[in-house]
Order: structure tokens, then C-alpha cells, then sequence
């Protein structure tokens, strides 16, 4: 409605507050009497521990508690959770699950794996304590590369002594050997796609008390999902009831899928400050961060593209060995498996066959992160298309236009288990290759060589599922004052939750922002809720919203009739206003909140109070889809890459909010873009030592490494949720990995170059254009 409405680019109404220096983070939250914990690491990445003495940490000064592993199994407490991907023909039964204790007790499986956890009066006396532990290690023979992970020698668990922990297949081998067999061309890559670390602004952290009077426990946590904490700390770790658990999350510092998954110092915490009967904070400083918040990709796949005379797509194989490190994390094996649909793009490649290997290695586990295996198959896809494109002589625009799935195909079909609902993908790839100035590039590409460098154009054209199946919370209730709060059972990091709500409010009841206050994140606040992650809560989220306020108009419309005396088919609501069907006999939405608490007011059976909640619920995912266009700079003395233009038309159906959508989009080429140029976790092959734990060795994107960037958007609402949205938050990711990697390519191809692997630093470029000659 109006200008606060749906659609309209209001400016986040949580921006005063975090300008202000009043963000509310786990570690600006102080409790009387708080003790701090550390956690003692395993400098090896594979080795057997003989033994534990913890007799002089013990004795430290301001020492209060000293954990090891075998403290932990002793008290029976639970493994860290470990929970099956939603991936079609997923076979439960057919992956490894070891179990991974809070703290190792007789092997240490990476560098990092915590040995034993150390409570103190601050974070130095911990750590000092726990210098003084004495462990006996045995340092066996590590396994790192993914690789050569199933050939190695040495071994992560015993009981999988090739170190596979699942093998997983899609599709159609039949067709799909078919299809190769009458294939006038066949375009093979090799790919690796690093590994690389979330590093949120906000480090992991936990603050835990303990009642032990009413015996319950408060939590402050930086996650994505306070409901699922509390569930995995109360049933899986301490196997209690959920009542005696509220877990709170506040404000939360960046998250990106690494902080879905549940970790180990999370149980520690939790115990140690139920042992003691006093605060216990964790947080952990920017190595450990780098060290122990499980990574994201490291994947090696061979793809290959079978293609007719005339470039038309007629099957794709791919083979893909995904790194899950030396632990399940909790969601490991999705990131591999879940998102394997996106392999078959936008086109209409009639057949596909895909098959996955997770292997174990001694390094720490990978999980979900911004994408969560979108970006990985959309670069395989989209990389090989451009290769084929170079291999039968066509443009990047020609191949892509020849195969896109046309509009009177939707509903479509792919070999790969998606059936896209909507989309005009043509029309979409057109609009940004117009606002791109495609056909200006060779004018560009001419005046960057006269000033000695090497100019290239990439494109990619990505598609993603998002909002799976699955349900969300919201409700909504106003004040005697005529305020509106709303409690969302999602989870804010950063992405504007509480603006989209309160459109969503304004949208629906006429109120403005200054009417309206948002809850999230607290789980003795909000009744129920899912959480963040995966693209979801603009689209389930914002629908759990509407069909709040739908369930408090109805009760609201029963209540204006009543003090209007008239019957509530004959009212009308516009604008948060009850008006009499043609009359001007009028009350608001404000006084009819305002008189819900007046008992002399409202109707014989009528509850007190205005409000209502929704639950709601998705069947299907949806399927935002966006055409990226970059063009890059080279320069062949240093191999120094710069991003010099970006483009981006994106199809997320209805836009709640133009500004937040372009701030998702903004900070996920960026992140994209990141892997692509500079973040790589490294390890030393032979030993599994990192070499790339701090920021001095871990290359993170600076604003002075993006260009402008151009967002628009092409919306096609979807038919699988009321309001038409599809999501946005990991498009940004998902299409810019390919594209700044093909226009990489571009670059230097006219010197024979034909690959190049990430992350693009200007020694491997400069080294590629050295042996190209």
C-alpha cells in the first residue's frame, strides 16, 4: 500500500539502529558473574591421542572447569547431529555417519579438532590453561586432496578404508549414452572448484545461563535458526524436554549457510555453564573461524557436453567427487546432491546423467555456504557451455539462444528432476545482453588492447531452487495502542527481514513503519518457526506473513461490523480503513485494535485482543533464474584481473522490496566473485596443515574489486506460493562464479589458453599466459 507497500524500495528499517552502534551481538550481551571458554586444538590433522593430562590446567589460576573428550562420553551426552538432504532417490542407508563427539577422544581427524575445552574467568586465563594440558599425540599419515582422497593410503575412518562416505547417481544413463552415441561433438572439462571460507563479520559465538532453580537454560547464539538450535541442543545433545531451552539470536553478523549447522562448542557451552551454575561465553577469534567453521565447496568433477551439427544440446554427463572433510557436519551431504537439478540450466538438453562421490579427508568439514551447491553445478554447466561455444566456432549468446527452454514450454520438464513453473528465460537473457551493450564490446575490447591489456566477456545464465518444501511462521498482533508486532519464527543476518515484514504489514493493513515492531529469533518470544537458509524466507516467510494478517482482518472485520452495527458482508477495507459498503460510515483498523481490549466493545464470544497467525506451508520449491554479464580487464605483465563492467537481469518473481533485493544481488556477486579471484583454504598436501589461516594468507574482495553494478529484473511470478515470490538471496553467488570466470577466459583465449583454475591470483594467471608463450 502506498509507498511503505510491497514492491516499494523503502530503506531498511533496520538501518537507524546499526548506524547508530546499537546492533545487539552475542558478545554485547553482559550477564553478572560470566565465565569464559576456550577450546585446546589439535595441531595435527591425523593422530592417534594417547593420552590427556589436564592436572596443571586444572590448577591454573581463575580456572573453573576443564572438559575432555572422554568427560563428554562419559556423561552420555549426544554426537554432534547429522541430518539426510531432501535429494530425490537419496538413500539414507547409503552414507557413513560417524559419530563426532563434542571434543575427540582417541584420534584428532583435523587441524582444529578440539582436544579439550577450558573454563575461566576470562578468555587469557583459559588459554593459558589450556597451554598447560598435556597431550600425547601419535601423528599418523593424512589424506587432503579430494581428489586422490579414494586412493589414498591413509585412512579417516577405518571402517571406510577407501574413505568414500556415499556414491549417489541422477538421471539417465541410458538416454544418456544414447545421446553421446549420435553426438557430433563431445566437449570434456576438468574442474575444480576450491574450497573456500564463509568468514562472517561475526564470528561463531555463544553466551549460555542456567536456572538451576527452575532448571532452564537461556542461549544467545549467532545462528540461523534459533527453533533448530534449541531442537538439536534438547533432543539430540541433552536429551530433555524443549521447554527447559529458550535459545535467542539477536542480531547476527553475517551467516551464509555455515551457521546452519550446528557445532561442537555449542554442546561445551551449554554444559559446562549447567555444571557451574554461571554464564559461560564462547566466541571464537577470526583463525579459529578460518580453522573450524566448516568451509564451503571443494569439489572435482569432470563434465562433457554432447552437441549436434548445429551446437544443440543433447546430454550432459558429469562426474563429481565433493570433499566432506574428516566429519559429517550436519547438512554435508546436501550441498553436493540437493541442487544437482541445476545442472540442466535453462536449456533443453534432452538427457543427463550425474553421478557424486563424498569422500572423508583430514581437513575440517564442508557444509552449506551461500548457495549451498548452486553455485558449484552452475559453474560446471555454464563454463562448458561457453568452452563448447569457442570449440564449434559460435558467441556465448549464439549457443545459449540456440538451446533455451522457450515460454510455451512451461511448465518444463528437466532430466534432472526440476519442472520449472515459470519463466521467460529468452526474454530475461535478451534484456541483458541489450543493458549489457554486448554488441559494443568489441569497440571496448579494441581500446583496452591499444593500452596494452587483454579485455574478455563472460556470461552465464543461472537457475536455482529455492524455497523447498517446508513451513514458516508468523503472527501478528497489535497493542491496546494501536501497535502491530509481528513475530517471525525466521532469522535475521542482514538481509532486511524486519523491513520485509513490515511492507508486507503495510501492504495488507494500511499501518506505516512507525506502526509496527518485528520479533525474530527468540524462541520465548515467537511460538514456532523454521529459520533462514536456502532462499526461503521471501518466499514462505512473506507468506506466513499475508495469511497473518489475513486471520487478524477477518477477526477484525467481525469486530468493525459489530461497533458499526452492520453486517460483515457489508464492509469494505482499503487503505486501514473499515468503510460500510456505499456509505461514508467509517472506523479504522487502529480503533478497532484499540476497542478489542475494551470488553464493553466487543461482540458475546469474542476473544479480547486483535491479532492472528498463520502457518504456512510450501509443497514446492520455486525457480529464480537471472542472465549475469561481465567483462574483465588482463594485464599480461602481472596477470592482475580487474572487473571493469557487471550486469545482472534477474527473475525472482514478485520483488518485495527493489533496494534489498539489489543489496542480496550486490553482496552475492561479491562473494562469487571473491572465489573466483582471490579465497582459497589451503592445506598442505602431505601434512594437512593450513597455510591460509589468517587474513594475511586468506585473500578476501575489497570494495575497490567490484565494479557498478547493474541490477534489474525481469519478474515472472510463480505460481507455487500466494503472493508470486521467488528467492534472491544466493542468486547473486550463484551466476557470478561462471560468469567472471568465462570472461577470464575470454580474455586470454586469443593466447591459446583454453582453462583456468580458481582462484584467479595474478601469479596463476600470469604463469598460464607464461606457458601459453
Amino acid at each position: 500500500m502506498g509507498e511503505f507497500g510491497m514492491s516499494q524500495p523503502v530503506r531498511r528499517t533496520e538501518d537507524p539502529k546499526f548506524l547508530a552502534g546499537r546492533g545487539r551481538y552475542v558478545d554485547d550481551i553482559k550477564l553478572e558473574g560470566t565465565l569464559h571458554g576456550y577450546v585446546l586444538r589439535s595441531p595435527h590433522a591425523h593422530a592417534a591421542i594417547k593420552g590427556i593430562d589436564v592436572t596443571a590446567a586444572k590448577a591454573a589460576p581463575g580456572v573453573h572447569l576443564v572438559i575432555t573428550g572422554a568427560d563428554y562420553e562419559a556423561a552420555g551426552l549426544g554426537a554432534m547431529p547429522y541430518v539426510n538432504p531432501p535429494t530425490p532417490d537419496w538413500d539414507p542407508e547409503g552414507i557413513y555417519t560417524p559419530a563426532q563427539l563434542a571434543l575427540a577422544t582417541d584420534v584428532a581427524r583435523f587441524v582444529g579438532d578440539g582436544i579439550a575445552f577450558v573454563v575461566a574467568d576470562n578468555v587469557a586465563a583459559s588459554r593459558d590453561a589450556a597451554e598447560l594440558i598435556d597431550v600425547e599425540y601419535e601423528p599418523l599419515p593424512a589424506v587432503v586432496e579430494t581428489g586422490t582422497a579414494a586412493r589414498a593410503s591413509a585412512t579417516v575412518w577405518p571402517e571406510r578404508p577407501d574413505n568414500i562416505a556415499f556414491e549417489h547417481t541422477a538421471g539417465n544413463k541410458d538416454a544418456t549414452d544414447a545421446a553421446f552415441e549420435a553426438a557430433s561433438h563431445i566437449v570434456t572439462r576438468d574442474i575444480t572448484i576450491n574450497r573456500v571460507a564463509a568468514n562472517s563479520m561475526e564470528a561463531r559465538a555463544i553466551l549460555a545461563s542456567y536456572d538451576p532453580a527452575e532448571d532452564f537454560h537461556t542461549i544467545y547464539l549467532s545462528a540461523q535458526s534459533a527453533f533448530g538450535m534449541r531442537r538439536t541442543l534438547a533432543s539430540v545433545i541433552f536429551g530433555e524436554n524443549l521447554e527447559k531451552y529458550r535459545v535467542i539470536t539477536n542480531d547476527v553478523g553475517g551467516a551464509f549457510g555455515m551457521k546452519n549447522s550446528f557445532y561442537p562448542e555449542y554442546a561445551l557451552t551449554v554444559w559446562a555453564t549447567k555444571q557451574l551454575g554461571r554464564p559461560v561465553k564462547w566466541i571464537e577469534d577470526r583463525t579459529e573461524a578460518i580453522l573450524t567453521d566448516h568451509h564451503g565447496r571443494d569439489n572435482v568433477t569432470r563434465a562433457s557436453l554432447a552437441l549436434d551439427k548445429d551446437g544443440k544440446f543433447l546430454g550432459l554427463r558429469v562426474k563429481t567427487t565433493a570433499n566432506l572433510g574428516a566429519y559429517l557436519s550436519t547438512l554435508a551431504a546436501g550441498p553436493p546432491t540437493i541442487h544437482l537439478g541445476g545442472l540442466a540450466g535453462v536449456y533443453t538438453t534432452p538427457a543427463a546423467h550425474v553421478e557424486i562421490t563424498g569422500v572423508f579427508t583430514h581437513t575440517c568439514s564442508t557444509a552449506a555456504y551461500r548457495g549451498a551447491g548452486r553455485p558449484e553445478v552452475s559453474f560446471v554447466i555454464e563454463t562448458t557451455v561457453d568452452a563448447a561455444a569457442k570449440e564449434l566456432g559460435l558467441s556465448p549468446v549464439e549457443i545459449r539462444r540456440r538451446n533455451l527452454i522457450p515460454p510455451e514450454a512451461i511448465p518444463y520438464q528437466t532430466p534432472l528432476y526440476f519442472n520449472y513453473d515459470s519463466g521467460r528465460f529468452d526474454e530475461t537473457f535478451m534484456m541483458a545482453v541489450e543493458e549489457a551493450d554486448v554488441d559494443g564490446f568489441e569497440a571496448r575490447k579494441a581500446e583496452t588492447e591499444a593500452s596494452g591489456k587483454l579485455r574478455g566477456l563472460g556470461i552465464s545464465y543461472a537457475i536455482e531452487r529455492a524455497a523447498p518444501a517446508g513451513f514458516e511462521f508468523n503472527e501478528m498482533q497489535f497493542s491496546k495502542d494501536g501497535k502491530l508486532t509481528i513475530y517471525a519464527g525466521t532469522t535475521n543476518h542482514g538481509q532486511g527481514h524486519h523491513t520485509m515484514y513490515t511492507q508486507v504489514a503495510c501492504e495488507y493493513l494500511g499501518l506505516t513503519p512507525d506502526d509496527i515492531h518485528v520479533i525474530e529469533g527468540d524462541t520465548g518470544e515467537v511460538k514456532n518457526g523454521f529459520g533462514t537458509g536456502g532462499s526461503r524466507v521471501s518466499a514462505l516467510g512473506s507468506s506466513a506473513a499475508y495469511q497473518a494478517a489475513g486471520v487478524l482482518l477477518e477477526k477484525a472485520t467481525t469486530l468493525a461490523a459489530h461497533m458499526l452495527e452492520t453486517a460483515e458482508a457489508d464492509m469494505e477495507f482499503a487503505e486501514g480503513v473499515f468503510t460500510i459498503a456505499g456509505t461514508d460510515r467509517s472506523i479504522t483498523l487502529k480503533e478497532v485494535a484499540a476497542a478489542a481490549f475494551d470488553p464493553a466493545q466487543i461482540p458475546d464470544g469474542f476473544e479480547p485482543g486483535l491479532g492472528g497467525d498463520a502457518e504456512y506451508k510450501a509443497e514446492v520449491a520455486n525457480y529464480p533464474n537471472g542472465c549475469h554479464i561481465s567483462e574483465v580487464e588482463v594485464d599480461p605483465e602481472t596477470g592482475k584481473i580487474d572487473v571493469v563492467r557487471y550486469t545482472v537481469i534477474d527473475d525472482v518473481g514478485v520483488v518485495i522490496n527493489p533496494l534489498l533485493l539489489d543489496g542480496q544481488i550486490h553482496g552475492g556477486v561479491a562473494q562469487g566473485l571473491g572465489q573466483i579471484l582471490f579465497e582459497d583454504v589451503a592445506y598442505d598436501a602431505e601434512t594437512g596443515q593450513m597455510l591460509s589461516g589468517s587474513f594475511m594468507d586468506y585473500a578476501m574482495p575489497r570494495g575497490d574489486d567490484l565494479p557498478a553494478i547493474t541490477v534489474d529484473a525481469n519478474c515472472v511470478p510463480t505460481s507455487t506460493n500466494p503472493l508470486g515470490i521467488k528467492g534472491a538471496g544466493e542468486a547473486g553467488t550463484i551466476g557470478a562464479m561462471p560468469c567472471v570466470m568465462n570472461a577470464a577466459v575470454d580474455a586470454v583465449s586469443g593466447l591459446g589458453i583454453k582453462q583456468l583454475e580458481m582462484p584467479l591470483t595474478p601469479n596463476r594467471v600470469w604463469a598460464a599466459i607464461q606457458k601459453a608463450g
